[in-house]
């Protein structure tokens, strides 16, 4: 049911997607820049939940911590263009990646699975393949703490002014409590950092609760072919229109950007030009699905941060407009962990396993249970370990290799409980045969069953045609 409803939203999308190409036709929708009279008052309107940092505003030891861990990075080889499975179809991502958090999260997006390089976490063995690795990993810790920070300050301050909002009649407090963001110049003040709303503080800390980011390195110089970004006109486009996927609900994305610029750029940054200017890196926005509001295009140079607040990534569309520099970034999320941990599949295996049980003298396997409910859940556990997982993991997982071997234990566990589930599913093909089976409890099982197999079939052609 979920698929079916996930492939209908999908199918849906592309003919909003289509209609809005169509409409526009060779016209294209108005965008804004920091240099256009309308700029701020578009922000202030419809993207105020788009807060801005500029650099000076975050401490030079970060800074220079994060940006030595990315050059470390890109020194030992450790970014990775995804190959990911849009309609049925691969592709290579023009960025190349990698996800660095909390030991044993992943985090999913366009049917491919990323496992987490463990940054150094009090309670966890984690050995590093060099000093420069755990260092990089240490320091964009150091960076998830501090953008943890500066989100609750930025959520405590939008509560505050929209509670300022509903008891006065004048618009005077929110022109200033915006100013802050609008002209970019941090954080928000004392004294709106230091008041919370009470009954939200629970909800603010699992909504700013960063548990990965991921790394993105790209140098435009190198690409062959980019796409143009088709809306607007932007330009040259490193990643393509989205909303982040596999997210907690209506949480914080916060990003911290590295061009690597030099003069060439900022001289060209100095022309004045119609609309963005495209020797520096941008992110642009626009209003989901809508043509008549204009879009932004907000410059990124070397430091900036900017915070996606609240409910933005659902309202809003963003994308990355390419400069001519290479460009790194760390976008930290907090990821829906709900079924993406190792702790999580490793109990949906124990679950599984519950339905097996050995005889104490002959030692032979047997099924406790042929109830077609209990059947349904063991095979279907047993897709997700082997497709979600193990398949996963192994399809892209020697990358890993180039950090830390944490994960080797965990996927060498998770092999064993797959051995068990194969025994378990060969168990059930020989019960269904025996004519002693009540037809009935038979036939259900069988019908289940025979479902989940296809499926496993299905999945096993395509993995082995990737």
């Amino acid at each position: 049911g979920g698929t079916m409803k996930r492939r209908a939203g999908e199918r849906e999308k592309e003919l909003k997607k289509k209609k809005l190409l169509e409409e526009l036709g060779e016209n294209r929708l108005p965008y804004l820049t920091p240099a256009d009279a309308d700029f701020h008052q578009l922000w202030k309107t419809k993207y105020s939940k788009l807060i801005f940092r500029k650099s000076d505003t975050v401490p030079e030891e970060l800074h220079q911590m994060v940006q030595e861990s990315f050059l470390t990075l890109r020194e030992h080889n450790c970014f990775f263009q995804d190959l990911v499975r849009i309609k049925g179809k691969d592709f290579l991502t023009p960025v190349s990646r990698i996800l660095i958090g909390n030991p044993g999260c992943t985090y999913r997006y366009l049917n491919t699975r990323l496992f987490t390089v463990p940054w150094p976490t009090e309670g966890y063995d984690i050995k590093y393949c060099s000093p420069g690795i755990h260092d990089a990993c240490k320091a964009l810790m150091r960076l998830n703490d501090y953008l943890h920070i500066e989100a609750v300050k930025a959520l405590q301050g939008q509560n505050l002014f929209e509670t300022k909002e509903i008891k006065s009649t004048t618009v005077i407090d929110r022109e200033q409590s915006l100013s802050t963001s609008l002209t970019e110049q941090g954080s928000i003040s004392k004294d709106q950092s230091s008041v919370g709303v009470p009954e939200d503080d629970r909800s603010l800390k699992n909504r700013t609760s960063y548990n990965l980011t991921l790394l993105n390195y790209m140098d435009p110089l190198q690409m062959l072919y980019l796409k143009q970004e088709p809306y607007f006109g932007m330009g040259n486009m490193a990643v393509s229109w989205h909303h982040d996927e596999n997210l907690v609900e209506r949480s914080t994305v916060a990003v911290y950007n590295y061009s690597c610029e030099d003069s060439a750029v900022q001289e060209s940054h100095e022309q004045e030009l119609k609309g963005r200017d495209p020797a520096v890196w941008h992110v642009g926005l626009k209003v989901a699905w809508d043509i008549e509001t204009p879009g932004l295009a907000v410059p990124l140079h070397q430091g900036d941060i900017y915070l996606m607040l609240d409910d933005l990534n659902m309202t809003h569309q963003h994308c990355v407009l390419a400069g001519l520099s290479p460009r790194f970034s760390s976008t930290h999320r907090v990821a829906d962990s709900s079924r993406g941990t190792l702790e999580y599949i490793l109990g949906r295996c124990e679950l599984a396993l519950q339905n097996l049980q050995t005889d104490s003298d002959s030692m032979a396997l047997s099924l406790k249970s042929l109830e077609a409910a209990v059947v349904k859940q063991v095979e279907e556990i047993h897709n997700e370990v082997e497709f979600e997982w193990l398949r996963q993991f192994w399809f892209q997982g020697k990358r890993y290799l180039k950090f830390t071997d944490w994960w080797l234990k965990p996927m060498a566990k998770l092999e064993e409980f797959w051995r068990k589930l194969e025994i378990m599913t060969s168990l059930v093909l020989s019960e269904v045969r025996k004519e002693q089976q009540i037809e009935e409890q038979r036939n259900e099982a069988i019908s289940c069953f025979l479902l989940l197999l296809k499926e496993r079939q299905k999945l096993r052609k395509e993995w082995t045609a990737r």
